[in-house]
């Protein structure tokens, strides 16, 4: 059977170590790191969860090619499809700093959202071709989305729709099946403690199939018909991170195989409390950080060029030789991508560079500098060009902006005639003073 999983993917962290004592400087522990553990969050928890019960999972998500993209992508492993949309901003990421099985603070980090744009013909056709629709909301846009939540109202009458909400997502739409909000979750969407009177607000309010309210340790409520779901009793445990999305996944699972929706509910109960006793999400952790993308994996400028354009997104190019990389490049490239959606970097070659520049530039290889530009976060992709000036790149780009570094006059920018001529604009952005790379190698060359 086929699942499309809608939501906000998360990249969850695990630092673990030992505290012992405090620091000197302030009243707080010191923790000695012992590991990094790295788990998939969110929705992509639920779709990871949903591939292990065997279902064939399609997860819809906003998706950055930053570093905690990367890891969660390698975290997938393949086990799902992946159908990436735009996502402003970089990946969500969740960092808890662990002693002696207790978490000492929590650091978020990703401020990614969906924008209300088409979602394209993938996500459409995924869901025409799906037996079942989980919506994991997360709070981060996607659930607001225009487009998304007409095409999930048209989904036929025999495809479950199991949606479990989040306060600061969407509402969920009438067409749902079961929406399954925690008790938390359900105390801040209505001014009513007791569960069974708020499930029914929320029923009512919503105009859905079904409203369950879990409980945690105490199970869950179903209305309508005010159902009690008493959960098994388990171990007591102090981390039921991925609780929910257990209890989500099962109920879509159950749903799509013709259960009631209170048989649903019952069966996800057993399993969000088998799961929580059996270790939770963080039986998913994978010790110490996945190896780094390849470098021919980075996405190439015309792909983000397509990828962006195809939703409407502004493209923003900035070139340069950037060779010996210092703060001033970092502040123009941070700078620029602010311009636009995604930034493309045009990097003279090692030819170029020294063409302009004159021996012993570049100090740095292509490769190396390439390598260090997509290392930025700011950075979406990079390009090497051979000539002096990136002109036929750029028009084979076609960037909506293009930056340069406000030490050049308009008229000796050949490549501003090219970006107007097809209706895009120059902008020159001031210099960080103190920097440039040839003071660097002058400093260098005295100090030797």
């Amino acid at each position: 059977m086929d699942l499309v999983v809608l939501g906000d993917a998360l990249l969850d962290v695990d630092v673990v170590g030992n505290a012992d004592r405090l620091c000197p400087d302030a009243p707080v522990p010191v923790v000695d790191v012992s590991a990094r553990r790295l788990r998939p969050g969110g929705a992509a928890l639920a779709a990871s969860l949903a591939a292990e019960q065997g279902l064939n999972v399609s997860l819809v998500t906003g998706w950055a090619a930053d570093s905690s993209g990367h890891e969660l992508r390698q975290l997938l492993g393949g086990r799902v499809r992946l159908i990436g949309v735009p996502l402003l901003g970089n990946t969500p990421s969740k960092t808890r700093v662990r002693a002696s099985g207790q978490s000492l603070v929590r650091l978020d980090s990703g401020d990614g959202r969906v924008p209300d744009v088409p979602l394209g013909a993938e996500v459409a056709a995924a869901l025409q071709q799906a037996d079942g629709v989980l919506v994991a909301d997360y709070g981060r846009g996607l659930t607001s989305n225009t487009w998304l939540r007409r095409e999930l109202s048209r989904l036929p009458p025999s495809v479950p729709l199991v949606w479990d909400p989040h306060p600061k997502g969407a509402d969920p739409i009438p067409r749902c099946d079961l929406v399954v909000p925690n008790r938390a979750e359900a105390a801040r969407l209505v001014d009513v403690s007791s569960p069974v009177p708020a499930a029914v607000q929320l029923w009512r309010k919503w105009e859905c199939g079904a409203v369950a309210i879990t409980l945690g340790a105490q199970g869950a409520v179903v209305v309508p018909g005010a159902e009690r779901v008493k959960a098994p009793e388990v171990p007591a445990v102090s981390d039921v991170c991925g609780a929910g999305d257990s209890f989500s996944v099962t109920a879509v699972s159950a749903l799509m195989l013709g259960s009631a929706a209170v048989d649903a509910v019952r069966a996800a109960v057993d399993q969000a409390s088998w799961f929580v006793a059996n270790g939770g999400a963080a039986s998913w952790a994978v010790t110490d950080s996945p190896k780094p993308l390849p470098t021919t994996k980075r996405p190439s400028v015309f792909d983000v060029v397509d990828r962006t354009r195809s939703w409407g997104g502004r493209v923003v190019a900035a070139g340069g030789c950037f060779d010996l990389l210092h703060p001033g490049h970092v502040s123009l490239l941070n700078r620029a991508r602010s311009l636009g959606d995604a930034l493309v970097v045009c990097m003279n070659s090692d030819d170029s560079v020294r063409r302009l520049k004159g021996p012993p530039r570049p100090v740095v290889a292509a490769e190396d500098r390439r390598c260090l530009l997509e290392a930025l976060e700011c950075v979406d992709a990079v390009a090497v060009f051979e000539e002096n000036s990136p002109c036929s790149l750029l028009e084979q780009i076609r960037p909506d902006v293009w930056v340069k570094g406000g030490d050049y006059e308009p008229s000796q920018l050949p490549e501003k005639q090219v970006v107007e001529s097809y209706g895009g604009r120059t902008v020159l952005l001031p210099l960080v003073d103190g920097y440039s790379t040839t003071r660097l190698l002058s400093s260098l060359q005295i100090t030797g």
